[in-house]
């Protein structure tokens, strides 16, 4: 499987985003999903997008996506493989205009991400990560930058979410030694674990199986771990439910 290909149809699912958010006449026209979280044009544009590549790709592997049709469990459970698709994650900062929205695409493999794509549209910035393999960042056409988690032990920096964030989280902070916290958009928050530019992400509340594949597989390849809220459990996907439980994402190791 040519997987630098899924980079490509990342790279055009964010231009059709960036077509409606540059388009005055477009970026606010706005639609709200039956549990009232907002689905803009983008989203949709970039769907159609992904999907035509992916099934282009590889037409014999099964695709969940956030906008397209509910699958039932009955017709995934046994699926060894498939991709897990966000085609605009963080559609709130994409409303906000403040560019920290992303596009993500994992390969899920016995219920592991082991290979994602976080593109950034408004900066032109790849996140790819794969499973023993590793991690790179690619911004425009710079040359790639191999990732690796800080694994530091003290004064560790947390990144929280700009939307979602929860009270909750400030007990998790203080646990892992997180001397301070900066908020950002998206699974932008899993990249910057990756890069080493926070240490800890903890997500207190639902999210989607879509919101975290891809930014646990960049993760993944830098070095890091994405675990249950109790910190003994790794993520796993293609759950009875695609509803995720608290998480946390860690750039070092747990004693």
């Amino acid at each position: 499987m040519n997987l630098d290909a899924v980079k490509t149809i990342a790279k055009e699912a964010g231009d059709a985003i960036l077509a409606i958010y540059h388009d005055a006449d477009f970026s606010q026209v706005v639609d709200f999903k039956n549990d009232s979280s907002p689905l803009t044009l983008a989203d949709k544009a970039s769907h159609e997008v992904i999907m035509q590549g992916l099934r282009s790709l590889t037409p014999e592997i099964p695709i969940i996506s956030e906008e397209g049709k509910d699958i039932s469990y009955e017709e995934r459970k046994d699926w060894q493989i498939f991709w897990l698709v966000d085609p605009l994650d963080g559609t709130k900062e994409f409303i906000k205009r403040n560019g920290e929205f992303t596009v993500n695409i994992a390969l899920i493999e016995q219920g592991v991400p082991t290979y994602g794509v976080v593109y950034v549209p408004v900066t032109d910035t790849m996140y790819t990560g794969k499973q023993g393999v590793g991690c790179e960042k690619q911004v425009g056409q710079e040359a790639p930058v191999t990732l690796q988690v800080n694994h530091k032990t003290a004064n560790r920096v947390a990144v929280r979410s700009k939307s979602h964030a929860a009270p909750e989280e400030e007990a998790v902070l203080e646990r892992f030694d997180a001397q301070e916290s900066i908020s950002v958009g998206s699974s932008l928050k899993f990249c910057m674990v990756a890069e080493g530019k926070a240490d800890l992400y903890y997500r207190h509340g639902p999210t989607m199986e879509w919101d975290t594949a891809a930014g646990q597989a960049v993760v993944l390849g830098a070095g890091g771990k994405v675990f249950d809220a109790s910190g003994t459990r790794e993520f796993t996907y293609n759950k009875s439910s695609l509803l995720n439980p608290s998480f946390l994402c860690l750039g070092f190791e747990l004693k």
